[in-house]
């Protein structure tokens, strides 16, 4: 079983590098990427120094990181795996992910949500949205476990209501929805830019969880990036996708010659149900779904 999409506490994760390895073995997953948001720095943390994160996990770890990119008027992410040159990764993320500009872009979403609080109705402590939290993190996400809380926002929240994800996608990251908190005024990486530092970096670009963002015709997205800029290959298995769903997408990246690979998105906690290797229980992915490039690259 493998597991390629996974966060620590160096973007939006819980669990610190060395308790997530820990947890990997337990897990007995053979092949891992940690996938942190916008950066390398997990493969800089000191379980890595002298190989002493041999001494936790037994399988093998893809050097991976998960990088947001705009296209069109919406905001995906996209995997690189197989990173060489990490300083390639964390240079040019500091022109869009830099300490000052993420304190810039938590003021603004957080100033841009509660105002939209505000006029909708809904009612929030702000004693709990004003909590401090990492720079690597999403003010937005706590402010939306709070606003769940209060049973007088479930009419007004309708659809939002227990879905972090959907409010997120439909809500937060679309700008045709009266929740977006999208702010133009800060740099935005862009999707061609990004794949084109990935592949600088040494590395293979993968769309993230396709189903994730709701798109109405998902295919037809996929089919309108790969002709702006091609990727390697496409997360097939995530827990946003159904088995339906997963299969239209492998079906589609072998009818592309596209690469497959797929990931739990794990979090610890913050994502509730998720679990490391299965998703939502039902992902147990096969080392054998990414040999078609893991044997190529590693020589496994």
């Amino acid at each position: 079983m493998i597991d390629l999409h996974m966060h620590t506490s160096y973007s939006d994760g819980e669990d610190s590098v060395e308790n997530l390895l820990k947890k990997c073995e337990e897990k007995h997953l053979e092949v891992i990427a940690i996938t942190d948001h916008n950066t390398c720095k997990q493969y800089e943390d000191e379980v890595f120094k002298n190989d002493e994160y041999k001494r936790i996990y037994s399988g093998k770890i893809i050097k991976g990181v998960e990088l947001s990119a705009a296209f069109q008027d919406r905001r995906i992410e996209v995997l690189g795996y197989n990173i060489k040159d990490t300083s390639i990764i964390e240079n040019w993320s500091q022109k869009f992910f830099s300490d000052d500009i993420l304190r810039k872009q938590q003021e603004l979403a957080k100033k841009k949500l509660l105002d939209i609080c505000d006029k909708k109705g809904l009612v929030y402590n702000l004693d709990a949205v004003n909590k401090d939290i990492p720079l690597t993190d999403f003010p937005t996400t706590y402010i939306f476990f709070d606003l769940i809380k209060h049973k007088e926002n479930q009419e007004i929240l309708s659809e939002f209501n227990n879905s972090l994800s959907l409010f997120i996608r439909k809500g937060l990251m679309n700008p045709n929805s009266e929740y977006c908190t999208i702010d133009d005024s800060l740099p935005k990486p862009m999707y061609r830019d990004v794949v084109d530092v990935i592949h600088n970096a040494g590395g293979l670009a993968f769309l993230a969880h396709p189903f994730e963002y709701r798109f109405d015709n998902t295919i037809y997205y996929i089919d309108i990036l790969n002709k702006e800029k091609r990727l390697d290959g496409i997360e097939c298995f995530h827990p946003s996708a159904d088995s339906e769903k997963m299969n239209i997408l492998v079906k589609y990246a072998k009818e592309n010659n596209l690469y497959i690979s797929g990931g739990s998105d794990y979090h610890g906690s913050k994502k509730k149900g998720i679990d490391l290797g299965v998703g939502k229980g039902n992902l147990n992915i096969s080392k054998e779904v990414i040999e078609p490039w893991f044997k190529e690259l590693y020589k496994a």
